[in-house]
């Protein structure tokens, strides 16, 4: 959904739903108040010394400023945000569910009111009342989706029924002449005397004609159990907690339809938001959060007028349901890498980061610029001390608000994935149930019956023209074919471009064609490729045919090919809504393809699916964070449980799942280097006497600088690339406001990429490149690293020579810092080599800086 953004009052009025964002916002109160005193404190103590870094902490004070009324709302708003989206994907399948079900009732209604025995009947050309009521009785045992089926003539008396509980004899519903008036379905819903028992009925009514002479003779009345079709999609979609409800309504937004009927009676008028808008609406003195959707109908058909689906949750329970911890089990690879693209999925916990590492590096450089310095300087150790202090409450601060907002988003997104999955393979059990009504109740046609019981030399023509007409009617399908005891098909529509007539079925499906035991039994060819279906995958749906004398003899066979490549990916496409960045699939339980949305996996290909998600038990759905196709993304399955009787209480047994992907991003090399690195250094920073070194990450490890060496950190963003110069690893210049060491305007620098100095290979730029300005003397250059970390102090005698670098003067890596008491090893650089090698030409020996720790204990590698 289209993202509008709140209001202020709007803003007011859902945070303090949201414990974890007013928590939030006091935070930043608090630390936004400390950055105030630091930097007052710094003007009265050490003006002089704090000199340098005084704008940096004015600048750090402002943007804590402008955070703390810009981040409360993009947190308000995303969880807005996220609420209304799921209540929205919610309300709109169910009005779709509902519509496409409905569609398949209009066609039902005009096929069967062509029905020549039940036409002759009405028309007084047969008495066989009790024949036309076990025939009735017997589309209602295929077609379990109606409760009542009437006939009744063009005076409204009633000829059959099939509903013993409410015994009919005659109807004055305006209904029936409106039904004789026109030459089409006619949809009802409201109170008829057609259904005394029910408050209201969904009845569809068509005309009845004259076999011979095209007459009008009466009214056929399929009358559709819409509350027990209503219970069924509520609890297959509904919400297990109950905090929200799902609602049908009519076009005058009164309940026709509620999951939960004592908390939104059917009849009530509720408010609705067609627009998505994220303000609240009153209802019974209580504040909702809503979402309402009409129908964009479904292959030409509407629906019933005005009908909607809505979904509404209380303001107050709406921020506070119970999610799964995520966080904690991703993979440390995952979970960065995923991160590194918030910015396209999730701006305001993209905003969160980058402010996260403007902090850090405010306290990184301020740490830098005062390393080795002594006397007067020492005053402004302690404002220092503040601001490592008050930084490292910044950056929990942070990673507890990217922590909580990630859990938010990644929630959300998984939920939806699993609502979109189940919903996909309930529509594709909803449509494959009329697949096995229809065969089973064509292959009763007296007509097909008679021509395979007793044929003659017309008989193929007169089921053709009995087949085309069919077909005519229901385009799901692309042949249909009859044929007989030897498996020769004796007629078949679709005959262009391949004609199947006087072919053999299969002996295998021919044979279970021969073993179903009653009309109530069918058999599914198992999807595949087929000759019938021009190669391609798809079912075949088949049932027997029986002698009209004798029920029990079969006598040949209808098969239905499902024209599965349009209608499977209709439904996918349909399920999907046109969402970016989602893919989603049909497999079997072996990862075979049945459909798909994306070219990357087609029909027949074998889609690998990590966690189980092909195993899982019928009806259970689950998602989870993994890569697919070289980018991260959100994997969801649903596994099918079936409709009504259909692979629930019938014989036959085909699981389906239902796959959707949600694409984040591609996957960044590195963040498999360097996820789960987040060393702690132990000791005081501030301690006298040690030797400082500014660290940092590069080609996924940790290095150091000593700190006297580091003029500041600047972002990467700053870097303008640039095509002149040979070296190689130069990656752009940087402008730099003093040249080092004199009082010159600004000039540039070189910026170098180090992962290219020790590995031969460009750096992945990320949001969390920072390039490093180095200096000796006069001269200075630009090094890009992958991520800052800290500046600590070391004793001498944690410092030792690199193996590598003992009786060479040309390693980058000259020594190795023992942290942590040894259980932490630091490469770290020598600057007057890189300088040598980068700014005079000098090379170093080729090497690799994991070589410098390669001779190191094992032991001596595990992190703190």
């Amino acid at each position: 959904m289209a993202r509008t953004a709140l209001t202020s009052a709007e803003t007011e009025l859902f945070l303090p739903y949201m414990r974890d964002v007013s928590r939030c916002e006091q935070s930043l109160q608090e630390l936004n108040l400390m950055w105030r005193i630091i930097e007052a404190s710094a003007k009265m103590n050490c003006p002089q010394e704090a000199q340098a870094i005084l704008p940096t902490m004015a600048a750090t004070r402002t943007s804590f400023g402008q955070l703390e009324k810009d981040l409360v709302t993009s947190l308000v708003q995303e969880k807005v945000n996220n609420v209304l989206t799921e209540l929205g994907t919610k309300a709109q399948y169910v009005i779709d569910i509902v519509v496409r079900n409905l569609f398949e009732r209009t066609a039902d209604v005009g096929f069967l009111a062509t029905d020549h025995e039940l036409c002759s009947f009405v028309a007084g050309l047969s008495e066989h009342r009790a024949a036309i009521h076990y025939r009735l009785c017997e589309y209602r045992s295929k077609y379990t989706v109606y409760d009542e089926i009437i006939l009744l003539d063009t005076q409204g008396n009633v000829l059959v029924q099939i509903d013993p509980a409410t015994p009919l004899e005659h109807s004055s519903d305006p209904l029936l002449q409106e039904t004789l008036a026109q030459d089409r379905y006619v949809e009802t819903f409201r109170a008829t005397d057609l259904r005394p028992g029910k408050d209201k009925a969904l009845v569809y009514s068509r005309r009845m004609h004259h076999p011979e002479t095209g007459a009008v003779v009466g009214v056929l009345c399929l009358c559709f159990h819409f509350e027990a079709e209503m219970a069924g999609i509520f609890r297959s979609h509904g919400d297990a907690t109950s905090r929200s409800n799902l609602l049908l309504l009519d076009e005058e937004h009164r309940v026709i339809a509620s999951a939960d009927p004592l908390w939104m009676p059917v009849g009530t008028q509720v408010p609705v938001n067609l627009d998505g808008d994220p303000h609240t609406v009153m209802f019974c003195g209580r504040e909702y959060l809503s979402r309402t959707f009409r129908s964009a109908g479904y292959q030409g058909y509407p629906g019933p007028a005005g009908w909607l689906g809505q979904a509404m949750i209380p303001v107050e329970v709406a921020f506070s349901g119970q999610s799964r911890e995520l966080i904690a089990g991703l993979d440390p690879a995952l979970k960065e890498g995923l991160l590194s693209h918030a910015e396209s999925f999730c701006p305001p916990l993209h905003d969160i980061m980058v402010a996260a590492r403007h902090i850090q590096r405010i306290v990184w450089n301020g740490q830098v610029m005062t390393a080795g310095q002594a006397g007067d300087m020492l005053k402004l150790k302690t404002v220092l001390d503040q601001i490592s202090e008050t930084g490292n409450r910044s950056n929990q601060l942070f990673e507890q608000s990217i922590h909580d907002l990630y859990q938010t988003v990644l929630g959300s997104s998984l939920l939806d994935a699993e609502f979109t999955a189940h919903l996909l393979v309930d529509l594709l059990d909803r449509n494959l149930y009329e697949r096995s009504d229809d065969c089973r109740w064509w292959a009763l046609t007296p007509q097909l019956q008679q021509a395979l019981a007793s044929p003659t030399p017309d008989s193929a023509t007169t089921v053709g023209g009995i087949l085309g007409y069919i077909n005519q009617l229901y385009t799901v399908y692309t042949r249909i074919f009859v044929y007989d005891m030897e498996g020769r098909i004796l007629a078949s529509t679709g005959e262009e471009p391949a004609p199947a007539t006087g072919t053999l079925i299969d002996p295998g499906t021919l044979a279970q064609v021969k073993s179903l035991r009653s009309p109530q039994d069918y058999h599914v060819d198992a999807f595949g490729p087929t000759a019938l279906y021009g190669g391609q995958s798809t079912y075949v749906y088949h049932a027997a045919i029986r002698d009209p004398a004798d029920e029990s003899r079969i006598v040949g066979g209808i098969g239905l090919v499902f024209d599965a490549a349009p209608e499977l990916s209709n439904m996918l496409h349909s399920g999907l809504g046109g969402r970016k960045g989602m893919a989603a699939l049909f497999v079997n339980r072996h990862g075979v393809v049945l459909s798909s949305t994306t070219p990357e996996h087609p029909v027949g290909s074998t889609l690998p699916l990590p966690g189980g998600l092909l195993g899982q038990d019928n009806g259970r759905s689950a998602s989870l964070v993994a890569t697919h196709g070289g980018q991260y993304a959100i994997v969801a399955s649903s596994v099918s449980s079936g409709y009504r009787e259909f692979k629930v209480t019938d014989s036959y047994r085909d699981d389906v799942v239902a796959v959707v992907f949600r694409h984040f991003g591609a996957v960044r090399d590195q963040f498999a280097q360097t996820s789960g690195q987040r060393f702690a250094i132990a000791g005081d920073p501030t301690r006298s006497g040690g030797l400082e070194f500014a660290t940092f990450f590069c080609d996924g490890g940790l290095m150091a600088l000593p700190a006297e060496s580091v003029l500041e950190a600047v972002s990467y963003q700053e870097v303008r690339p640039t095509t002149m110069g040979l070296r190689g690893g130069q990656v752009g210049i940087l402008g730099l406001k003093h040249r080092p060491g004199s009082g010159a305007a600004a000039h540039f620098i070189w910026v170098f990429d180090l992962g290219f100095l020790v590995r031969a290979r460009r750096s992945v730029i990320t949001s969390n490149s920072q390039v490093l300005i180095l200096q000796r003397g006069g001269q200075a250059l630009g090094l890009l690293v992958d991520e800052l970390h800290s500046v600590a102090q070391f004793e001498a005698g944690d410092i030792i020579p690199s193996p590598l670098a003992l009786g060479s003067e040309s390693v980058l890596v000259d020594h190795v810092i023992k942290a942590n008491e040894g259980r932490l090893l630091i490469q770290s650089l020598d600057c007057h080599r890189l300088f040598a090698w980068l700014m005079e030409g000098i090379a170093p020996e080729a090497m690799e800086a994991g070589a410098a720790i390669e001779e190191m204990p094992e032991s001596a590698l595990v992190p703190a």
